[in-house]
């Protein structure tokens, strides 16, 4: 169990203060273990279709679940151009610790990364991984990989530059995700995931291409590692037939962890 302080918000939603003094805030779903732990995409928050589905499904099932949001995200304080990699990666360690046994995490895009980072650092905790249109390295990937000069040279300049998101206002992004995410790649060196995973991929996501699930299942050593391909699918993976393919998974790598 981690050291961390634990007081309600004006909203009553559940606060814990992790060990870099960081307020989140989190729901915890009491249930038999493993529990189920669910990590956010980039700029998301754990009210999200995917984070409420598995919530009542762990609810039916008995099951321990955990949803919370990375700080600067969602309830949990702080402002979200002064977040990296590294923060939210400790967010999500601090979370684990208000759970005590193995675990399942469920990571949802940049979620998925963090998933990636947790089992690496924690392999003793983990039961089981399920990764939804992951994303790991996206900052040096995608996002750096894909600047321009103009964009690479404005960063340099002006420590941000803005991208556009059809998800609302556009992205900040910060010289110090992309410097700071450079610390915690997951595909460059190797990645054991020594207990049953399940890659969800969609083949008309936008944000995250198919090539980086088929990456990661390549790159990536362990004795039960199985990737889905849908068809059609976009990068949100939330209509029924694929929060049915979460559930799923999630149940099959609970009952493989057994």
């Amino acid at each position: 169990m981690c050291c961390c302080k634990y007081m309600e918000n004006k909203s009553q939603t559940p606060t814990f203060v992790t060990p870099q003094g960081r307020r989140l805030a989190y729901h915890l779903t009491d249930g038999t273990g493993p529990a189920v732990v669910f990590l956010g995409g980039f700029k998301s928050d754990m009210e999200g279709t995917k984070a409420i589905f598995l919530e009542r499904w762990a609810r039916d099932s008995g099951r321990a679940f955990l949803r919370f949001d990375y700080s600067g995200h969602g309830e949990s304080d702080g402002a979200f151009t002064e977040g990296a990699i590294g923060d939210w990666f400790e967010d999500a360690c601090a979370a684990i610790g208000l759970l005590a046994g193995p675990l399942v995490l469920v990571g949802s895009s940049m979620g998925g990364w963090i998933s990636l980072l947790v089992a690496r650092a924690m392999p003793e905790r983990v039961a089981g991984l399920v990764t939804i249109a992951a994303a790991p390295d996206f900052t040096e990937d995608s996002m750096w990989a894909g600047f321009s000069d103009a964009q690479k040279a404005e960063l340099e300049s002006a420590g941000q530059v803005a991208l556009p998101s059809e998800y609302g206002e556009p992205y900040i992004i910060t010289k110090r995700l992309i410097e700071e995410g450079r610390d915690r790649l997951v595909l460059r060196t190797p990645l054991p995931l020594p207990f049953p995973a399940r890659f969800l991929q969609g083949t008309a996501d936008a944000d995250v291409d198919m090539s980086v699930a088929l990456r990661l299942l390549d790159h990536a050593q362990g004795p039960d590692m199985r990737l889905t391909l849908v068809d059609g699918a976009d990068h949100r993976f939330s209509d029924d037939t694929c929060l049915k393919l979460i559930e799923t998974a999630v149940a099959e790598v609970l009952n493989s962890a057994k």
